[in-house]
C-alpha cells in the first residue's frame, strides 16, 4: 500500500512540476494563497492570535521559570551528586590514559 501511495504522490508531483499545465495550476494556487493571506480579515486574525500567543508566553513563561526553579531546589542535591559522580568518572578516565579503561 505504501508503494502505491508513493507512486501516486510522485506522479502528481511530476505532473505539477513537469508540465506546462501543471505549472499553471501551481501558479493559480499560489495566487489564491497570496490573495487569501493578504485579505484584511486574515491579517486581523493573525495579529490577534500573535498578540494572544505573546501574552500567553509572557504569563506562562514566568510560571514555567518558577516551576523549574522549584524543581531545581528540590532535586538540586541529587543532581549535584550525580554530576559530581560524572565529573569524577571523566577525570578518572582521563588520568588513567587512553585505552586503559
Amino acid at each position: 500500500m505504501g508503494s502505491k501511495a508513493a507512486f501516486i504522490v510522485g506522479a502528481g508531483l511530476g505532473y505539477l512540476l513537469g508540465t506546462k499545465a501543471g505549472r499553471e495550476q501551481v501558479e493559480k494556487v499560489r495566487g489564491w494563497t497570496q490573495d487569501a493571506w493578504s485579505d484584511p480579515r486574515v491579517q486581523a486574525q493573525v495579529t490577534d492570535l500573535s498578540s494572544k500567543a505573546t501574552e500567553f508566553a509572557k504569563t506562562e513563561g514566568a510560571a514555567l521559570k518558577d516551576r523549574v526553579a522549584e524543581f531545581a531546589k528540590s532535586e538540586g542535591s541529587t543532581f549535584k551528586e550525580k554530576l559530581a559522580g560524572t565529573v569524577e568518572y571523566v577525570v578518572d578516565s582521563r588520568e588513567s590514559g587512553p585505552g586503559t579503561n
